[in-house]
């Protein structure tokens, strides 16, 4: 594939990703039910064709499951496509979790209730899970959890935010149909509204911005028990999590301590019928899509307002997405054997080792870290984990998902109800048990990677190690500028300003030096000055909120860069230009927004024409001079990896 041909030197001066993508840009339409297409969509889309033509030869009987967990959800693909009798049963798979939110009588019924309520995962003014604990990652330990708010972030509440109202608007309108459609005269619906609105006011002061959250240091916020217990004057914390935990905690960890700190001011006497209305409120948005068509089309009304999308998904599409969300690793399982497979499964996974080892000796010549960080930095690098394409085996809990077919009364929502109760049991057992480092938390058909700074692991799944990102079809420099770049950027998240916090084990623990500590924070801070205030999209990108993935794509780039140089066919114009190709996106105005208002990324385009910026051999490559736009001065180009 020849990347240049399409391109100018004179083109890429201006602005790499529009010389790369501007023809693309120029001509690619949204697709009415996505809020963005690009290099990423295209993916996904391209995978979601292919299973459903698969799956629905399975449900037509053209082809068989090749295995008990597959047919289980090819079972449960039927219920979810068969919007007939979706359409029939309405809201009555709803009404009894209604009538019991109706019928509790104060906080002290809400408690004899909770457990049940805590293993179906129905909305609560708190939730428990179980993870590693972030200083002895090989114990799951408990976590105390606040509810979500209805806006994206509590930002928008600010004064002067004028997104905030209007979205709070469609958010109520979307609710007074639902619940309508759920069975509530208009003028409970109006009630129901407005408590809402003022229960989840009562949270916003108590929990953090997507800002404070991106700062992973302070997630760890471990209370003693007999602490925790404590917060709540009326609901017995201690009863509670003895009803689901099998054993005595000594401790639990708040991510969100001020919540916990002020939760008699959101969950008392006065506030209780408020509370309800709000769980009722939280409830029927939360289970609509599991319903008749209308409520499912109409429960996604606010979210399509946030990014802009123009239309509901198609009822195929809705069935597909909603049966593979229960069946999550079953169906990438199905996807990494049939479309990946082991001899490529080998390859990529010599690839990252490659790139590890790239790493590696790029440590060991660091100039700026003392070489006791240097080798504990170099410990941590030996001892990180890869997974690549899918994992070895399924976890044992998917044998467990037994799909109820209609004919036995079965629907939708009770099994999706089932699955969700079984996939909880099983998470509360393993609190105190140790940890799994083989886990993967995302599966196969994902077009995503990510690394996991608890367990210290790199996970690649089989869904992105495809073209642009990589293919044998491409240089070995195009493929280093995507695949190459995405596996040393996962990398560098073992040490970017989050994943520095955590040793070779993925525990927060303290390796570096305070001079070479100190000297990280203000390479970082000079990170978060070149992107902070950046206008995109009629807003400016928060550098706070997006530095960790910035530092991840400057150490990812120019570690990818390195290893490219290494090849004997090495063309670092192909290594740019298809870095810049697999940012390709084009997004509403609302998604774009929503993005910088909550995503740790950076946008798409800055990604791909910032980071060239600080890379000298890039401005050798495409001749790039002081009185161009892609030209930044040698002293404002930020290295850190």
């Amino acid at each position: 594939m020849d990347l240049m041909a399409t391109i100018s030197q004179a083109a890429v001066k201006q602005d790499l990703y529009d010389a790369v993508n501007g023809d693309w840009q120029a001509t690619a339409e949204i697709p009415a039910d996505h809020a963005s297409t690009g290099g990423f969509m295209d993916l996904v889309d391209g995978i979601e064709k292919t299973l459903m033509h698969d799956f629905d030869a399975m449900v037509a009987g053209k082809t068989t499951p090749n295995d008990p967990q597959l047919a289980e959800f090819i079972k449960f693909y039927q219920l979810t496509k068969d919007f007939e009798k979706r359409d029939q049963d309405g809201a009555k798979p709803l009404r009894p979790y209604l009538k019991q939110i109706d019928s509790l009588t104060d906080l002290a019924d809400l408690q004899q209730r909770m457990p049940d309520w805590i293993y179906d995962g129905l909305p609560l003014p708190f939730s428990l899970d179980v993870d590693a604990d972030m200083k002895n990652t090989k114990v799951n330990a408990l976590f105390a959890q606040a509810p979500n708010t209805i806006l994206p972030d509590k930002t928008y509440y600010d004064e002067g935010n004028q997104q905030g109202p209007k979205l709070l608007a469609v958010y109520g309108q979307m609710m007074l149909q639902l619940l309508q459609l759920a069975g509530e005269s208009a003028a409970q619906a109006q009630q129901i509204v407005d408590d809402t609105l003022k229960f989840d006011r009562l949270i916003v002061p108590w929990v953090k911005s997507a800002e404070e959250a991106a700062d992973y240091s302070k997630m760890y916020n471990p209370r003693p028990f007999k602490e925790f217990v404590n917060n709540s004057r009326y609901l017995d914390l201690a009863a509670i999590t003895y009803s689901v935990i099998n054993g005595n905690p000594e401790l639990v960890i708040l991510p969100e301590p001020a919540y916990f700190d002020h939760f008699n001011d959101v969950v008392n006497p006065d506030n209780f019928t408020m509370m309800k209305n709000w769980m009722k409120a939280k409830l029927v948005q939360r289970l609509s899509g599991y319903l008749s068509d209308e409520m499912r089309t109409v429960g996604t009304t606010y979210s399509r307002t946030l990014s802009g999308q123009a239309q509901p998904r198609s009822q195929a599409k809705s069935a597909y997405y909603l049966a593979a969300g229960a069946f999550d690793q079953v169906v990438g399982l199905y996807y990494g054997h049939k479309y990946f497979g082991e001899t490529a499964k080998a390859d990529v996974h010599h690839m990252v080792e490659k790139m590890i080892a790239v790493y590696k000796r790029r440590l060991q010549a660091n100039t700026w870290l003392s070489a006791d960080t240097r080798a504990k930095a170099i410990v941590k690098l030996d001892n990180l984990g890869i997974q690549v394409g899918y994992p070895d085996k399924l976890e044992a809990v998917y044998t467990k998902y037994k799909t109820l077919p209609a004919a036995d009364g079965g629907n939708v929502l009770s099994n999706v109800l089932c699955f969700g109760r079984i996939a909880r049991q099983d998470m509360f057992a393993k609190w105190g048990q140790a940890t799994d480092r083989t886990r993967w938390e995302m599966s196969a058909d994902t077009v995503n990677a990510y690394y996991h700074p608890f367990m210290n692991i790199i996970v690649f799944p089989a869904a992105i190690l495809q073209a642009p990102f990589y293919s044998l079809d491409q240089s070995s420099s195009a493929n280093y500028g995507g695949i190459g770049a995405v596996i040393a950027h996962e990398i560098s998240h073992a040490f970017d300003n989050n994943g520095a916090l955590f040793d070779e084990f993925g525990n927060l623990h303290n390796w570096w030096t305070d001079d070479d500590s100190a000297h990280f924070k203000e390479l970082a801070k000079a990170m978060i000055a070149e992107f902070d205030g950046l206008d995109f999209a009629g807003a400016k990108v928060n550098g706070t909120l997006t530095v960790s993935e910035n530092i991840a794509d400057a150490g990812g780039l120019s570690c990818a860069e390195e290893a490219a140089k290494g090849e004997a066919d090495v063309d670092l114009a192909a290594f740019f230009t298809n870095w810049a190709m697999v940012w390709r996106m084009k997004a509403t105005k609302q998604y774009m927004q929503l993005l910088l208002s909550i995503d740790v990324h950076a946008p798409a385009k800055l990604r791909a024409n910032v980071q060239p910026k600080n890379l000298d051999d890039f401005y050798a490559t495409f001749d790039i001079q002081p009185t161009d736009p892609m030209y930044l001065a040698p002293d404002k180009r930020v290295k850190i990896w």
